[in-house]
């Protein structure tokens, strides 16, 4: 039997995701062990300036990675999504992307691995503590300013203009009693043909955005059904309870790790914990530690995914525009409607879109 095209994507996706994680604990046993980590640090202190000595250590161990990570980042982002017609990107188009993501995770990444090598440097064994806690906090911070700061860099908004599908979704906010700053489209489809919705910002920040995509190729109902999904993630309180989730798996994730590295630099005879020789083998069990978290916060994600689905479809009273949306996502996106069990555990954080619709389908309408 051939094989369908929405079967052969997701398994080149899935290789892909599957040796990008591999191919980052690979690299980090190698610089955390081979030697290579010492030579990085020696060829990097070449000031009386540990912070600035840092900085260029780090760059050294991005630049050891983009060597490997950048090719396959092309083949999977750019090269596979062309293949299977699902890019709108020149090639110019998506190296200005990569630029400004690049550029970006400098700005943001920059001033977090400086608190980082302070916390390490000034606070002994206790650096894991006043590191989460910086980290909670800071998250916080971004997800209230990145509607407004971030977003924009790399898509155009605008206010959704009045009409049908304005209205229905005003109608679910009504439902709902939700309160947001705007109803907001943005032009997703100048990089690609896939669709999408959600709810973003905390606080005043806190809106609506729409792709383009889905405002064109759905009906008013459909886009409403895909609405009342983001905001049965309000209601329940998902973001909330994702935010004390994240907490708790930074605090132990930190604290075990911390603890592995000690007990390691100690092994190695290296000189102390903030050398720069033993930071790749903190990252190393940090990346390891996320491999092993990953089932568990995707089994919540999917589980919070059913919960928005149900109440999407009670508050709309609509199973058929949910099914048929779910089915034009599919059909949009190429997803596999019915992956491996095995791949859906370790790395879907939403249920397979034949589990969704079966779920929505036994669900009783008042």
């Amino acid at each position: 039997m051939e094989e369908t095209k929405e079967k052969t994507y997701n398994k080149i996706k899935t290789r892909l995701s599957i040796i990008d994680i591999v191919l980052d604990i690979l690299l980090l046993a190698i610089l955390a062990f081979s030697g290579l980590s010492h030579f990085f640090a020696d060829i990097s202190s070449i000031t009386s300036k540990d912070y600035i000595n840092f900085l260029i250590f780090a760059f050294y161990t991005g630049l050891f990675f983009s060597i490997f990570g950048i090719p396959l980042d092309f083949y999977g982002s750019f090269i596979i999504e062309h293949r299977f017609n699902l890019s709108n990107q020149t090639f110019f188009a998506w190296l200005w992307e990569k630029l400004k993501s690049l550029l970006l995770t400098i700005a943001i990444g920059l001033p977090v691995a400086l608190v980082f090598y302070f916390f390490i440097k000034k606070s002994g064994h206790l650096w894991w503590l006043y590191f989460a806690s910086f980290l909670v906090i800071f998250s916080i911070v971004l997800a209230r300013l990145a509607p407004v700061l971030i977003f924009p860099l790399f898509y155009k908004f605008k206010m959704l203009e009045d009409g049908e599908i304005k209205e229905k979704i005003t109608e679910v906010l009504s439902k709902a009693n939700i309160s947001i700053s705007g109803i907001f489209s943005f032009n997703m489809s100048k990089d690609t043909k896939k669709a999408n919705a959600g709810f973003t910002g905390i606080g005043k920040s806190k809106r609506i955005i729409l792709s383009d995509t889905l405002i064109n190729d759905f009906t008013p109902a459909e886009i409403a059904i895909v609405f009342a999904h983001e905001a049965g993630h309000y209601k329940h309180k998902h973001i909330i309870k994702n935010l004390i989730l994240s907490t708790a798996v930074i605090f132990i994730t930190l604290f075990i790790c911390a603890r592995l590295h000690s007990l390691t630099v100690e092994a190695m005879g290296i000189e102390s914990i903030y050398a720069l020789e033993s930071l790749p083998i903190l990252m190393l069990y940090i990346t390891v530690a996320g491999v092993f978290i990953m089932p568990l916060t995707n089994y919540i994600s999917r589980r919070y995914e059913f919960q928005a689905d149900e109440y999407a479809v009670k508050i709309t009273g609509d199973k058929e525009s949910f099914i048929s949306a779910m089915e034009k996502l599919a059909n949009l996106n190429l997803a596999d409607k019915e992956p491996h069990p095995a791949i859906e555990f370790f790395l879907y954080s939403h249920p397979s879109i034949k589990r969704r619709i079966a779920f929505a389908e036994k669900l009783e309408l008042n």
